[in-house]
C-alpha cells in the first residue's frame, strides 16, 4: 500500500518538467553558440592537436562527377 500516492507524486513531477517552459535569453545563446572563433583555448587545441581540425573537402567537389553517376544510372535503367 501507500505506491499510489507516489505514483502520482512521480506523475506531477514528471508533467511539471514535461510542460514547464522557462523564459529563454535567446541573446545570451545566440553569443554563447555563435562565437566559437573569437575562443583562445579553441584555437589553442586546434594548433596542439591539428589532426582533429575539419578539412577542407571544397577542392575535391567536382560537379561533373555526378554528371557521370546520372548517366551510369539511365544506362542501368534502360538496359
Amino acid at each position: 500500500m501507500g505506491r499510489g500516492r507516489q505514483k502520482a507524486k512521480h506523475t506531477k513531477v514528471a508533467r511539471e518538467l514535461k510542460y514547464f517552459s522557462p523564459d529563454t535569453n535567446y541573446n545570451a545563446l545566440e553569443k554563447e553558440l555563435g562565437s566559437t572563433s573569437g575562443d583562445p583555448r579553441l584555437a589553442e587545441d586546434l594548433a596542439a592537436w591539428p589532426e582533429y581540425v575539419e578539412p577542407d573537402y571544397s577542392a575535391y567537389a567536382d560537379d561533373e562527377d555526378d554528371d557521370e553517376d546520372e548517366d551510369e544510372l539511365e544506362q542501368h535503367k534502360s538496359a
